[in-house]
């Protein structure tokens, strides 16, 4: 049986922190806040992918009270949603993102995010579609207070 999920995440920029994103530390003066390494795109595939297997979302699995995932790399937790679901007879079959910012540039970064992407799920690079663009200056996003991402997944969840 084929399964669809989808998920989103945001997080604000904060000076002083590591931009990490897909996995990738990217140049930058500010970082994204967040308990964990913050890595907004990968809690939203992290959260595609749960959605999908009807496991809940990425907070059940690793709640941001808990110490035990303070700073954490957040490949380290899609490993660990890939494993959830592999326990469950289910693989994914793609996902499909894309990270919403003003700044820093992704597009020199996204070729090594999709290995990173692909790696930790398990998966071919192949099976993973990765865009960024702008929020064209609008809102939180396009005054480059924050960023956010967005993505799908398909899994395969055998009987």
């Amino acid at each position: 049986m084929l399964r669809i999920g989808i998920g989103y995440d945001i997080h604000r920029l904060e000076a002083g922190r590591r931009c990490v994103i897909g996995g990738v530390d990217i140049p930058s003066s500010a970082g994204l806040s967040g308990h964990s390494d913050a890595d907004v795109l990968l809690h939203a595939i992290c959260d595609a992918l749960l959605g999908a297997a009807g496991l809940g979302d990425l907070g059940q699995h690793f709640p941001d009270d808990d110490p035990r995932w303070k700073n954490i790399s957040s490949l380290i937790l899609l490993r660990e949603v890939a494993m959830r679901l592999a326990e469950r007879n289910m693989s994914v079959v793609n996902i499909d993102a894309v990270i919403i910012a003003e700044a820093p540039r992704m597009a020199p970064h996204i070729e090594r995010m999709r290995a990173n992407i692909a790696a930790a799920s398990g998966i071919r690079t192949d099976q993973v579609g990765l865009k960024a663009t702008t929020n064209e200056r609008i809102g939180a996003i396009g005054r480059g207070e924050g960023i956010a991402a967005q993505a799908v997944c398909l899994i395969d969840a055998r009987e």
